[in-house]
């Protein structure tokens, strides 16, 4: 498989650990800014960060694997257990698998594979905070 383009929804209670999760499958310490300000929101009136990146198969091998720290963090910086609570909390969903997309979950780092980044959240049922409705 070459590199797909990667979306997720991130709860807003779940930013920190999965910008630690981040780190631990990137490439330094500025994946930590992975995650922001979330503006994205469900029909709950839930909020989420979201963030669409390309990621080759290692990438999604990596985040389905146990995690390793990575060997560039030589500080320690990434918070290994919170990184591993993000990843626990991950829903992943590729479009060639068939079915339907997961909808973004309160407590769920919701990941789509394979379609284009607005595609994703909206299929996610996600809409930009502030929009009358997803």
């Amino acid at each position: 498989m070459t590199a797909i383009i990667i979306t997720a929804a991130c709860p807003s209670d779940l930013i920190a650990s999965a910008n630690h999760l981040a780190m631990c499958l990137a490439y330094s310490e500025a994946d930590a800014l992975t995650y922001r300000d979330p503006s994205w929101q469900d029909t709950d009136g839930n909020l989420y960060a979201a963030a669409s990146f390309s990621a080759s198969q290692a990438w999604i091998t990596g985040a389905q694997q146990a995690l390793v720290r990575p060997a560039w963090d030589v500080g320690q910086i990434i918070d290994m257990e919170a990184a591993a609570r993000a990843q626990a909390a991950m829903v992943f969903w590729v479009s060639d698998m068939g079915g339907q997309p997961p909808q973004a979950a309160g407590g769920a780092l919701t990941v789509i594979g394979g379609m284009d980044g607005l595609s994703a959240l909206m299929a996610m049922g996600l809409a930009r905070v502030g929009a009358v409705s997803p």
